[in-house]
C-alpha cells in the first residue's frame, strides 16, 4: 500500500512539473505565476492558502494556454477548411457545367443519329419501291409487247377468213 501511495506522489510531482513548465510565449498569467512561486519560495511556502492560490493560478494559466492554442488551431484550421471547401465548390461547379454541356451534346448526337437512321429506313423503302416499280414496268412492257404481237397476228389474218372460205 505504501508503494501505491509513493506512486501517487510521483504522479502529483510529474503533474506539477508539467503544469509548472513555462508556455512557449509567456503570457501575463504565466508571469504572475512565476512571481507567486518566487514569493512562496522566499516565504517558505508552508501556508495552505498560498498553495491553493498558486494551484488556482497554475490551473488558470493552463486553461489560458489551452484556450489560446485551441483558438489558434481553430482559426488556422477554419481557414484551411474554408479554402478547401471553396476550391471544392468551384471545382464542382465547373464539373457540373461540363456535365451539362456533355449531356446537351449527347442529346444532339442522339437526335442526329435518329434522323440518319430514319433516312436510311426511308432510302431502302424507296429503293425497294423503285425496284418493284421497275419489275412492274417490265412486266407491263412484256404484256404490252405480247398484246402487240397478238394484234399483229390478228391484223395479218384476212377479215373474212375466220370462218371460212
Amino acid at each position: 500500500m505504501s508503494s501505491l501511495h509513493g506512486r501517487g506522489k510521483d504522479l502529483a510531482r510529474s503533474r506539477t512539473a508539467q503544469s509548472d513548465s513555462p508556455p512557449a510565449s509567456p503570457s501575463p498569467t504565466a508571469k504572475t505565476l512565476r512571481h507567486e512561486r518566487l514569493s512562496r519560495l522566499e516565504s517558505g511556502g508552508s501556508d495552505a492558502s498560498t498553495e491553493r492560490a498558486s494551484a488556482r493560478a497554475r490551473r488558470e494559466a493552463r486553461e489560458a494556454r489551452l484556450a489560446t492554442l485551441s483558438s489558434r488551431t481553430e482559426e488556422d484550421g477554419g481557414r484551411d477548411y474554408r479554402k478547401l471547401y471553396e476550391s471544392a465548390l468551384t471545382e464542382n461547379q465547373k464539373l457540373k457545367t461540363k456535365l451539362q454541356e456533355a449531356q446537351l451534346e449527347l442529346a444532339d448526337v442522339k437526335s442526329k443519329l435518329e434522323k440518319m437512321a430514319q433516312k436510311q429506313d426511308k432510302v431502302p423503302d424507296r429503293s425497294s419501291a423503285l425496284e418493284t416499280e421497275k419489275r412492274e414496268r417490265r412486266a407491263l412492257e412484256r404484256k404490252m409487247s405480247e398484246m402487240e404481237e397478238e394484234m399483229k397476228v390478228w391484223r395479218g389474218l384476212p377479215v373474212g377468213g375466220r370462218g371460212g372460205s
